[in-house]
């Protein structure tokens, strides 16, 4: 009995150092030199490179998941100012630039969704609806930077300083660098396949 619980122990150290060793082999070379082209490379880098065994080598895979992940953080940052507009100590003006970029944050989810979705549907797109279906997700994306840039807006005017201003830039810029990234190599793709 305890030669065979040493061998399926022996079993398991050997899957687990193979599994990290795979895992650790994954190759990052694209997303890097993707990333490169991006306004925010590094964002870009510590973003996506571990979808590195999705993204593959294929711009349009790259694509869908910088739109994912600029999706989810529009998502957590929806999240906390809804969060944070329940606070009762909030100024009249902060609670006003809250609940707009909280307006602004639920459209930019819709238009990011809307975004992805139509990303991933291109597999099927024939050639002369492309630019179509593209032109679709470059608006929609560019509409959700736009939002994130707006919803900063509210904040810039100097009384508006403190805590409230600080957490809310600090996820809001998260969001607006990530979709600038995800716009800028769903541009690219779209660069690489006007045909």
């Amino acid at each position: 009995m305890a030669k065979i619980a040493s061998f399926f122990l022996l079993l398991c150290v050997l899957y687990i150092t193979t599994s990290t060793a795979t895992a650790a082999s994954v190759d990052t070379s694209y997303v890097t030199t993707s990333c490169k082209s991006t306004t925010y490379p590094a964002l870009c880098m510590r973003s996506l490179s571990g979808y590195a065994r999705v993204i593959r080598r294929s711009p349009r895979q790259m694509s869908l998941v910088a739109l994912s992940v600029s999706l989810s953080r529009t998502k957590s940052a929806y999240s906390f100012l809804t969060k944070l507009k329940r606070f009762k100590n909030l100024k009249p003006r902060e609670s006003r630039a809250i609940a707009d970029c909280l307006e602004l944050m639920d459209d930019s989810v819709d238009r990011l969704s809307k975004s992805f979705q139509e990303m991933k549907n291109l597999g099927g797109v024939k050639s002369r609806d492309f630019l179509f279906h593209m032109s679709n997700v470059q608006t929609w994306a560019s509409a959700a930077l736009t939002n994130g840039n707006t919803c900063l807006d509210g904040f810039a005017d100097k009384s508006m300083n403190g805590k409230v201003k600080d957490s809310v830039t600090a996820q809001v810029a998260n969001v607006v660098q990530v979709t600038s990234n995800a716009l800028g190599l769903v541009n690219q793709f779209a660069n690489n396949n006007r045909q």
